[in-house]
């Protein structure tokens, strides 16, 4: 068998933290939905460890390295940029109103905060876990050129303006604009990154290249699905309370509302290179969404 040969074959294996991570997947699982009272505050965190870890490994076997491989150090940082990150969103839905946690009562304040950032922290590692398990999706890999976005002055500066008056109406009028949050952001931060010359989208959209973002919304759509699934029967837990397009429930989430994750994905990524470029690591590669072509 050649070197070549035996290379593929390595790359073919499931590490040994993927399966660690199944196993903390399984375990943490059942205990959720299976012990009664006030559990899933203790069990969230080990949940979506076992979900980090396991398609990490699922990425090593798909495309022969992963976040970890490369640095496992950059992966732990991710679940430290993660808890303030999300906590902004929390900040914003004081004003919107769009979810609730039940349960809350139980806790006093600073102990719930305590346990939220714990559990917020992994938000960020679990989409660009997933995001770039699915760059090495073949379908994905496949795709055609898309439109030509370039990151002219005069397009950055649109979005720059655009991202600002969306903002600004969905905290005037939460009622019909509390979906811009999810879009807001990137809007604004893009163009900065673009500026400052951090890792931004517009280095693929530039040649009509849209891979990176569509695994960025594979690999969002993937955690949405377990967030809201194992979300369902948990305690605390959360619902939404949202004024319209609110039909069609699969599990808490109104069906229009999975759409949010999409632009979501976009604003993790803007605020993640923000940061990285702001402690001046403009360079960092956190996530290879960039397609990868099979051997």
């Amino acid at each position: 068998m050649s070197q070549a040969s035996v290379r593929v074959l390595r790359k073919r294996e499931l590490p040994a933290h993927g399966w660690i991570g199944l196993a903390l997947m399984l375990v943490f699982w059942v205990l959720n939905w299976g012990l009664s009272g006030l559990r899933t505050h203790y069990l969230f965190f080990g949940l979506w460890l076992g979900f980090c870890l396991a398609v990490d490994g699922l990425t090593v076997w798909l495309r022969g390295s992963s976040m970890i491989t490369r640095s496992w150090r950059r992966f732990l940082a991710l679940f430290l940029l993660s808890a303030p990150v999300w906590w902004l969103f929390e900040f914003f839905n004081e004003r919107l109103q769009n979810w609730h946690y039940l349960g809350t009562e139980s806790f006093t304040a600073p102990i719930f905060r305590l346990w939220a950032t714990l559990n917020f922290s992994t938000v960020i590692p679990a989409v660009f876990c997933a995001a770039e398990l699915a760059a090495g999706f073949r379908w994905i890999q496949r795709l055609g050129r898309g439109p030509v976005l370039r990151p002219t002055l005069a397009t950055t500066l649109a979005f720059f303006v655009a991202g600002w008056v969306m903002l600004a109406l969905l905290l005037l009028w939460p009622r019909w604009f509390f979906p811009f949050v999810w879009i807001s952001l990137y809007f604004i931060l893009e163009p900065v990154n673009i500026w400052l010359g951090n890792r931004n989208l517009a280095q693929w959209t530039a040649q009509g290249d849209w891979r990176p973002v569509v695994s960025l919304w594979v690999g969002v759509l993937i955690c949405g699905f377990f967030w809201e699934l194992w979300n369902y029967y948990s305690y605390p837990k959360w619902i939404y309370t949202i004024s319209y397009a609110d039909w069609l429930r699969i599990f808490e989430m109104p069906l229009l509302g999975y759409g949010g994750y999409l632009p979501f994905s976009l604003e993790l990524y803007a605020m993640t290179h923000l940061i990285a470029g702001l402690l001046g690591k403009k360079d960092l590669h956190f996530v290879a969404i960039e397609p990868v072509e099979k051997t």
